[in-house]
């Protein structure tokens, strides 16, 4: 694969991990269609395996590497849903894994990783995990990149082809932001294949570095990440997912986490579905862009994780 992404990238990861991931479901939502007076459907992407869309991308990179996959393992730096998927892709693939975390990670994350029978070595700050991450590089080991990779975002990208699959009707997609390789990913199908539809990307105040990057014209890089939205908490978009950005979306809405929380709420309360604030995040951003949408326009919700507990979502009750 080369350093571009195309169409083709994406048809072909879609046939290269068709057996490592599930199809997830799309279905729609009649308390939300009335709610936001358009037609609204939601896709179920936190009931893929690992709670996230992130094995999509990590299987796509590992298998389309088949010539070196006799590398020592795989490596990645994350403290979310990247190690999850970085893990469980090793073990599926019986592939080595060492995920390097931030010594703030949460133990339900440092568990489940470890669950997966990955290694987890911890780094006091980014800048010494990433360069624990480029030593092991060096020595052999595959390095899986949390974003910015056209291996990851054709993987991601599958999704997009289910979602036409599922609403060919499709006029608008609203998804969250955190590197930008899920939105890289969707972005590439939507522009080839039904240009007319809208992306909306959404992030959080405190992890809205794509946001800031849009606004000021070049990438703003957070001081830190403050948002309760860990999964949407890369420092700076890439000058790659940069670009795709400028490219492909509509605009950022940045939504608080008090208003990412009491969607997720709403969202267990009536769909039934326990979603991360980084995905519950959608539904917060799409009551700000309702005026967008009228009564015929057909809207997907992209649930792109579940990775959290009542207790994050209810604390002190």
């Amino acid at each position: 694969m080369t350093d571009t992404l195309t169409l083709s990238d994406v048809q072909r990861a879609r046939q290269r991990i068709a057996s490592c991931v599930r199809r997830t479901p799309l279905v729609p939502s009649a308390t939300l269609s009335e709610r936001l007076k358009t037609n609204v459907y939601v896709k179920l992407e936190l009931f893929q395996k690992t709670g996230s869309f992130k094995v999509r991308g990590t299987f796509n990179k590992a298998l389309s590497l088949a010539p070196e996959i006799n590398a020592k393992g795989l490596v990645t730096v994350s403290g979310g849903n990247n190690a999850l998927a970085v893990a469980y892709t090793g073990r599926a693939l019986d592939l080595t894994a060492t995920i390097l975390m931030p010594e703030n990670t949460p133990q339900p994350i440092q568990e489940a990783t470890r669950g997966y029978g990955a290694q987890v070595k911890f780094a006091a700050t980014a800048a010494e995990a990433f360069a624990q991450a480029a030593e092991l590089e060096r020595d052999g080991w595959i390095y899986i990149h949390p974003f910015d990779d056209p291996a990851l975002m054709a993987g991601q990208g599958t999704m997009a082809l289910e979602i036409l699959d599922d609403v060919p009707q499709i006029t608008d997609i609203i998804l969250s932001i955190g590197g930008g390789g899920m939105m890289a990913g969707v972005g590439t199908v939507i522009k080839a294949l039904k240009p007319s539809v809208r992306i909306w990307g959404v992030e959080t105040h405190g992890a809205d570095s794509m946001a800031r990057s849009l606004a000021a014209g070049k990438i703003v890089t957070l001081e830190a990440m403050t948002s309760i939205a860990r999964s949407l908490g890369a420092p700076a978009p890439s000058e790659r997912t940069f670009a795709m950005a400028q490219q492909f979306l509509e605009s950022v809405t940045v939504v608080s986490d008090k208003d990412a929380i009491e969607a997720a709420r709403f969202l267990l309360d009536r769909l039934k579905v326990l979603a991360e604030p980084a995905a519950s995040c959608t539904y917060a951003a799409a009551g700000r862009l309702q005026g967008q949408f009228t009564a015929g326009k057909h809207v997907v919700l992209v649930l792109s994780g579940g990775n959290t507990s009542l207790e994050a979502l209810l604390p002190g009750q």
